[in-house]
């Protein structure tokens, strides 16, 4: 396998950690991934690693990458490396989860659902709340962003819960 991503950049390193059995820290797996295309191709993920409930089960053996992620998050939580490609962008859309996004490389563009616009550059962090937004590479390079979602309730405006919007959802009309 190449460790070269889909978008050019080199694959990500994920170390897991675990314990022995007399308790003790151990290192379980190391290996380089590289992110790979989303049918979209806007972009490429690379899942690091996921859990089905929070607060997550320290006892689960499992490889938290093997675990059914979707494209945004089903259920608990995901560590996720997308690379946004030069000149692309996501549809609209809006998660029930809390989503920390840590761009490692390059910068991005966030657009929000009234239109207001934001660059988050290298070592920036955006905190995204349930809302309507887009993603917007609007350099000639790809963008490395590392993406923690946390499963959340829907966001209550009013009394009325603000539905998911999916990007695959969006993408085959299901909404």
């Amino acid at each position: 396998m190449s460790d070269l991503s889909d978008s050019g950049l080199p694959g990500v390193q994920r170390i897991v950690t675990g314990h022995n059995a007399n308790g003790r820290a151990i290192f379980k797996s190391e290996d380089i991934s590289p992110t790979k295309m989303i049918p979209s191709g806007d972009a490429s993920f690379l899942t690091i690693w996921s859990t089905e409930t929070v607060p997550a089960d320290l006892n689960d053996e499992r490889d938290g990458r093997d675990l059914p992620t979707g494209l945004t998050l089903e259920r608990g939580s995901v560590i996720r490396i997308t690379d946004m490609l030069p000149g692309k962008e996501s549809p609209f859309h809006r998660t029930n989860s809390v989503d920390y996004g840590i761009v490692l490389e390059g910068e991005i563009e966030l657009e929000l659902d009234d239109g207001r616009k934001t660059t988050i550059r290298q070592g920036g962090i955006v905190v995204q709340r349930g809302t309507m937004h887009l993603w917007r590479n609007t350099t000639d390079k790809v963008t490395r962003i590392a993406f923690i979602l946390i499963e959340a309730p829907a966001y209550l405006h009013n009394g009325t819960s603000l539905d998911e919007a999916k990007p695959e959802d969006i993408a085959t009309g299901q909404d």
